[in-house]
């Protein structure tokens, strides 16, 4: 008889944690429309492996923001190539596995925001940009507010432009072009005023890039099932073993080769259509 009411007491006590932990999960649920089969349907939930990837990137940004604090700047700028590479992977994990949505697009805009301009921002400054100054922060909010503008301005626009061209210098590029600058000088120790100068028009420039209207190749284009010569698998080997002999150098060459396609190819076309031309 004793035992009765404490066990009674303790179904109560699991009845309500249960309300608790459903009220929570019932609260907290993502609820998104999407279409179905031309049906307009509200989806319930996320999807879990696009959204790994995210985190993962998210995660590689925030290491290299803690990174650049503690003054690592060889493991910051690694971090941000590899939030690059898993940015690359989740658009196209979800693609492959059909699992796009709007909350996935959201969540990775947030991740490029911390990946692509916060932390190469930060790093660029602690590294050299904050020894020049009030100048130098100045130029290091610049491109964070150029990146956060690039991003908006790319979300708004999806869907709407040539796939094959991206209207301003994407932002994972910008911050590949930062982090090997801070890479490569920092590795050669370079901290001369003339080095200080040259990543102030670095970071400048890759922000001013990003809301530019210059075109970039995009490579969607590309069709990667397809069969391809031989010599082309060949030429990606050789690649990896070029960038392995000093990652830093070549990564900033490739890079900054890219970053300086889009003004050159833009001037190359003004060229074409100028009136004089013969």
């Amino acid at each position: 008889m004793s035992q009765e009411p404490s066990n009674t007491e303790h179904e109560k006590a699991e009845h309500a944690d249960d309300d608790i932990a459903s009220t929570f999960v019932r609260e907290t649920e993502v609820v998104e429309e999407a279409v179905e089969d031309g049906k307009k349907v509200r989806r319930r939930g996320i999807y879990l492996l696009p959204n790994l990837f995210t985190t993962s990137a998210l995660f590689s940004g925030f290491f290299a923001v803690v990174a650049g604090i503690n003054g690592d700047f060889t493991a910051a700028a690694v971090a941000i190539f590899i939030a690059m590479i898993l940015d690359g992977l989740d658009g196209r994990v979800a693609r492959l596995t059909n699992t796009q949505s709007a909350f996935g697009a959201e969540y990775d805009s947030l991740s490029d925001m911390l990946s692509f301009g916060v932390a190469p921002g930060l790093v660029a400054f602690t590294w050299i940009l904050q020894d020049i100054g009030k100048t130098g922060w100045v130029v290091a909010f610049l491109y964070v507010a150029c990146a956060a503008l690039r991003l908006a301005r790319f979300n708004v626009q999806l869907g709407s432009v040539d796939k094959k061209w991206f209207i301003g210098l994407p932002s994972p590029s910008a911050a590949a072009l930062v982090a090997a600058s801070v890479w490569t000088f920092h590795s050669f120790d370079a901290d001369a005023f003339g080095f200080k100068l040259l990543m102030l028009l670095l970071v400048a420039a890759a922000g001013v890039l990003m809301v530019s209207n210059i075109r970039y190749y995009s490579f969607k284009d590309i069709d990667l099932k397809g069969p391809v010569p031989f010599v082309v698998l060949l030429a990606i080997v050789l690649g990896f073993v070029v960038i392995s002999v000093e990652p830093s150098v070549m990564l900033l060459l490739l890079f900054g080769a890219y970053v300086a396609s889009g003004p050159v190819m833009a001037l190359m076309r003004k060229m074409r259509r100028s009136p004089g031309k013969e």
